[in-house]
């Protein structure tokens, strides 16, 4: 049975009622309170004060302070009048009951309404992530696209101007020797017809010479082609041996199969398929059926052991199902696989830290959650959503007072 708390305060203006509750030792995040319009309940085992207010008050816009041995908390009243008691001076055990039943389910409404806002949150900043991630690949490609476009006009241009040139140098050569034959003729008329020895061999001459000029050069066009690449990142730029191994890892994961396939003998088309497995998981997931997800995540599993986002999303389901020790586990055994760190499985190392993170704040082992937090921040360090997580894990660990 609690012990009653009876040394509490209280004092009032005309639109705000403030109590004070004693915690006796108690620290600041074993303390449970729960506010209706009604109702006021403080619990800190073994200890409870409850009280069943004298007027209706603002539950939406109360708060709560807890810190330095004593929670204080502020009631807004609904209307703005000086109350002659805290508390209604009934005893009756069956209206107590009532109100306190009422309550309770009011309570349990709003984290209902809060818990379904939260989802519908949760999913609007993951969808905008998603379009916000699709639309900056789409400009990437469209900008590298647009710079191969750039190369290869400047390539053509060059290339046309090069046999432009040689084609104008053809015919400047062609016309030089018209000159030069024009010439020779002309000498030729104006010598005396005596001279046909010197004329001979001056004819000899220019025939020689033009059997010496080197013939026009011919034109020829330059292909030019691009080294192709895995990775997004210029080849100057990689970390080719790390880049290498994951490459490796990733084809050993699409192509492994794991020894006790021969039990599973049973399995029909699509079912024998760890990527058709995934699948089926994470829609199982997303329906909100996270048994029916762990059952398809572990049959795919059995098949193929090195996926690590059959690990990775294993941990998520039993995040939902408060099986946090196997939700550490999982996540661990993914960080394991996404090895080595490159730029391509940075996002999933992201999640499987996060996760084995908070699987760790559940248990109460903040220093532990911190750890991951910090190192997915590490890899995302303009996560504002992680930055925030880390923070309020740094002020649970200090014991800084919370709201």
């Amino acid at each position: 049975m609690p012990l009653l708390v009876t040394d509490y305060s209280w004092t009032q203006t005309d639109s705000v009622v403030y109590i004070s509750v004693p915690l006796k030792g108690c620290k600041a995040e074993k303390v449970d309170i729960l506010s209706t319009d009604e109702y006021l309940k403080v619990h800190f085992s073994p200890h409870l004060f409850e009280a069943f207010l004298f007027e209706p008050v603002d539950d939406v816009r109360s708060t709560a302070k807890v810190g330095n041995g004593v929670a204080v908390i502020s009631l807004p009243k609904k209307t703005n009048k000086i109350w002659e008691h805290l508390m209604i001076t009934t005893y009756d055990k069956v209206i107590q009951k009532k109100i306190r039943e009422k309550a309770v389910l009011k309570y349990q409404e709003k984290l209902s309404l809060e818990s379904v806002s939260k989802a519908e949150k949760q999913h609007a900043e993951k969808k905008y992530a998603l379009e916000t991630m699709m639309k900056l690949e789409k400009e990437e490609r469209d900008s590298i696209q647009k710079m191969k476009e750039t190369e290869r006009e400047k390539t053509t241009s060059e290339l046309a101007a090069w046999q432009l040139r040689q084609k104008e140098e053809a015919q400047l050569e062609h016309q030089s020797q018209r000159d030069s034959q024009n010439k020779v003729k002309v000498m030729t008329d104006k010598q005396d017809n005596g001279c046909l020895d010197q004329t001979a061999t001056s004819e000899a001459k220019s025939k020689k010479k033009q059997a010496d000029l080197p013939a026009p050069r011919l034109a020829a066009s330059i292909k030019v082609t691009f080294t192709p690449r895995v990775f997004s990142t210029a080849l100057r730029e990689s970390r080719v041996p790390e880049e290498e191994e994951w490459l490796k890892k990733q084809a050993e994961a699409r192509y492994a199969v794991n020894a006790d396939v021969k039990e599973l003998k049973d399995l029909k088309g699509n079912e024998k398929n760890p990527d058709w497995l995934k699948d089926k998981g994470d829609k199982c997931f997303v329906t909100g059926d996270y048994l029916g997800a762990v059952h398809a995540y572990n049959l795919a599993i059995r098949l193929n052991r090195k996926i690590p986002a059959l690990y990775s999303n294993r941990a998520a389901c039993q995040l939902k199902l408060r099986n946090l020790h196997k939700a550490i586990e999982d996540s661990s055994q993914a960080l394991d696989l996404l090895t080595p760190p490159v730029a391509a499985n940075a996002a999933a190392r992201v999640r499987a830290h996060v996760r084995r993170g908070s699987a760790f704040c559940q248990l109460q082992l903040y220093a532990e959650g911190l750890q991951d937090y910090q190192a997915a921040l590490k890899i995302d360090p303009h996560n504002e959503v992680l930055q925030a997580d880390t923070q309020r894990i740094r002020d649970i660990i200090q014991g800084t007072p919370f709201y």
